[in-house]
């Protein structure tokens, strides 16, 4: 079993196995069920998933706030109308985390990776990439465990929710664990995924949670997206060789650190930020009809 990243990429490079694998081998051991009951649940996460962003994609979803919906369907638009400047599979990813997580508001079947309000970086980038890469099934499901895996260690050494954390702990995790995953489906080496976690994961750092209204919906759909969007260029960076100067577990302590010391009013209390703005407050009042507090 591994605690951290440091001790799965070791694993990993040791055993000469993708992390994927390893993290699979861990499953087994402590949850003692079978190679083949764990790959079935991960296949049924792979088809929410995959049901989660054509959704997104297709049909015409609007939250009962009516704050978020119809952005990914926009976005896939404006790629077949216009000439855009970011690349398609980047655009891809962003478009298709907007999806899964345009769902989510829309109280829609998803799945949580590692929590709702993060739902859609893992799996927009793993369609987006597959588009790309043309993977099998199962190897989209071994993209799973690699971020899993990755999962694993930021929540046992840091945190991964917006309320311990901010939303570098929740958006931010899950961009590190899809670059991680990335990585891998493209060939690179367990180290390349690990520094594709520390590019992605520091430049989320501070980053707060301050949902408006209380609800999952702004700003975290758009924090999705660029999530996504972060992931997909750190594994590049990665895959191209670039390190982190700071090590990998060092980079999650740091944001251990910083989560710790961030004031209660950026942690999903929607007392601060965003959530604490005179528009912020404006739509708060008109959803809940309560007075309106002044900005922080």
């Amino acid at each position: 079993m591994f605690r951290n990243v440091a001790e799965l990429i070791e694993l990993a490079e040791t055993q000469g196995k993708k992390i994927s694998q390893v993290m699979i081998e861990a499953e087994m051991q402590v949850s003692q069920r079978s190679r083949a009951a764990i790959m079935e649940q991960m296949h049924r996460n792979l088809d929410v998933m995959e049901k989660a962003v054509q959704r997104g994609l297709t049909e015409d979803i609007r939250s009962h706030s009516g704050l978020t919906g119809g952005d990914a369907k926009k976005l896939q638009t404006y790629m077949k109308e216009k000439q855009f400047l970011s690349g398609p599979t980047l655009l891809n990813a962003v478009s298709m985390s907007i999806a899964v997580n345009e769902v989510n508001a829309a109280m829609g079947t998803i799945v949580a990776t590692p929590t709702a309000g993060a739902c859609g970086i893992v799996p927009g980038t793993l369609f987006a990439i597959s588009e790309k890469l043309k993977p099998t099934r199962e190897q989209m499901v071994d993209y799973l465990f690699t971020a899993g895996a990755i999962g694993y260690c930021i929540a046992n050494n840091a945190f991964i929710s917006g309320a311990a954390g901010g939303c570098q702990a929740e958006v931010g995790s899950a961009t590190a664990m899809a670059a991680a995953a990335i990585v891998e489906m493209a060939g690179g080496t367990p180290e390349q995924s690990s520094q594709a976690v520390a590019i992605a994961l520091k430049n989320m750092l501070g980053l707060v949670c301050d949902p408006v209204a209380g609800l999952v919906e702004v700003p975290c759909v758009k924090r999705n997206a660029m999530g996504a969007a972060i992931a997909t260029v750190a594994a590049d960076m990665a895959l191209a060789g670039i390190k982190s100067v700071i090590p990998t577990d060092e980079v999650i302590e740091a944001m251990y650190r910083i989560g710790c010391s961030m004031p209660s009013t950026l942690k999903e209390t929607a007392q601060g930020g965003l959530a604490a703005t005179p528009t912020g407050r404006q739509i708060e009042a008109k959803i809940f009809g309560v007075p309106m507090e002044p900005a922080q």
